[in-house]
């Protein structure tokens, strides 16, 4: 039985019961958080410790049991955490561990989101769900969609990397390119979802994307339980991760939220948000300590995290003022530079993925960041959906004639 109890605002607080609103506040059409019935929780040991994947913690989770074990939406989550001992004492760290969402079953984060939303439009009997991306969040929606032959329609900016586009229409989504950027793409899927009677899955406009994000918090929660990260009451975990839209951000404070709530976690992690320094409307904001985002012009390589005005701004805006943490901003060349030194570890992160780790690296240099506290940074994002940016962030490999002098001299 499902926890799911209704609905409030996140900005006027507003209470609205499971039934009476769909995506956000009809008062000032701020984001709205599911609310949960926490009464019906059941003991931490009751976590099925067979189960690895988002759906190892379904008695937290807003839906039902979906269907389609055996296929892709039974295998998002439970990524691996890495002790990233080489990269973190060239920073002068004394541990840092990196959790690397690229494993997830379309390669990004943003299949934790989906397969919860692609389980709620099931519930309803939403017969097509639609949304806005650059592309990691269509092909996860595309992706969890075809695990249970749901009909998807995904809106994508023609500027879009060209394997993010050939992803998603391999997983037999309607794909529709706009002449326009994300947030143009973004207008015209709740246009059409108004219109269509379509569900839209929007990031940081339908409320369970935040419910499936949050389950990174509970692997990371339980990452520290089982003694992967030292746990160490007088040294707060620091958590960085990139941000664009907000909502990976808010939805993983809500998850540490939800675990205080229950008593199973006694005090937030720190979070620290990620922007690029061209599109960093979140980050202006919490430098200027105002709580209104103003939009920007978006100007990034990092295509992912590229956002005029964030849909999740406010909550993302929080998550990092509730925990003590902080935003920061980082420049092209910093993320480019991120993508090749997680690459010396074997990590592969596509710009938005290595965002979070040059971000860390920016604190590190700027005194921010504690080197005895642990920290763990994640990559969203597999570095083969934007193979270009890869190659700016290395030199070319040289090309030599096949014979023995030829190597020798190169080398």
């Amino acid at each position: 039985m499902s926890i799911f109890r209704g609905y409030r605002c996140s900005l006027c607080g507003e209470e609205y019961g499971s039934g009476e609103v769909t995506y956000v506040c009809p008062k000032d059409s701020a984001n709205l958080d599911v609310v949960l019935d926490f009464t019906k929780i059941p003991e931490r040991s009751l976590i099925p410790q067979n189960e690895n994947s988002i759906w190892r913690y379904l008695s937290l989770l807003p839906v039902d049991e979906p269907e389609g074990k055996g296929t892709p939406l039974w295998q998002v989550g439970w990524t691996p955490t890495y002790y990233a001992e080489a990269i973190g004492a060239q920073l002068g760290l004394k541990g840092l561990w990196i959790k690397d969402e690229s494993r997830n079953p379309t390669a990004s984060f943003k299949d934790r989101a989906s397969a919860i939303v692609v389980a709620r439009a099931r519930e309803i009997g939403a017969e097509v769900i639609v949304t806005a991306s650059t592309g990691n969040a269509g092909a996860a929606l595309a992706g969890m969609a075809a695990a249970v032959q749901h009909e998807a329609v995904i809106f994508a900016p023609k500027t879009a990397p060209p394997a993010k586009v050939a992803q998603l229409l391999i997983y037999g989504a309607r794909v529709i390119l706009v002449d326009g950027n994300y947030d143009s793409a973004f207008d015209l899927s709740i246009q059409a979802s108004d219109q269509f009677g379509w569900y839209c899955r929007n990031t940081g406009y339908n409320p369970f994307t935040a419910e499936g994000k949050k389950t990174a918090a509970f692997e990371i929660w339980e990452a520290i339980h089982r003694g992967e990260i030292p746990h160490d009451p007088q040294r707060r975990l620091n958590v960085f991760v990139s941000v664009g839209d907000g909502n990976i951000i808010s939805g993983l404070h809500k998850g540490f939220k939800d675990l205080i709530e229950i008593g199973w976690m006694e005090v937030s992690p720190r979070i620290y948000g990620v922007q690029a320094d061209g599109s960093a409307a979140i980050a202006n904001a919490f430098k200027s300590g105002s709580e209104t985002i103003v939009a920007v012009d978006a100007n990034t390589l990092a295509d992912s995290i590229s956002v005029d005005l964030p849909r999740d701004g406010l909550r993302a805006l929080r998550a990092v003022t509730q925990t003590d943490g902080a935003y920061l901003t980082v420049s092209d060349d910093q993320i480019l530079a991120a993508i090749a030194k997680l690459g010396q570890i074997g990590i592969f992160a596509e710009p938005a993925g290595a965002t979070s780790f040059a971000g860390l690296v920016e604190a590190m240099n700027s005194g921010g960041i504690d080197p005895n506290d642990p920290v763990i940074v994640l990559n969203t994002g597999n570095g083969l959906k934007d193979v270009s940016a890869a190659q700016k962030a290395v030199s070319e490999a040289p090309i030599i004639e096949p014979s023995m002098e030829a190597l020798i001299k190169i080398l």
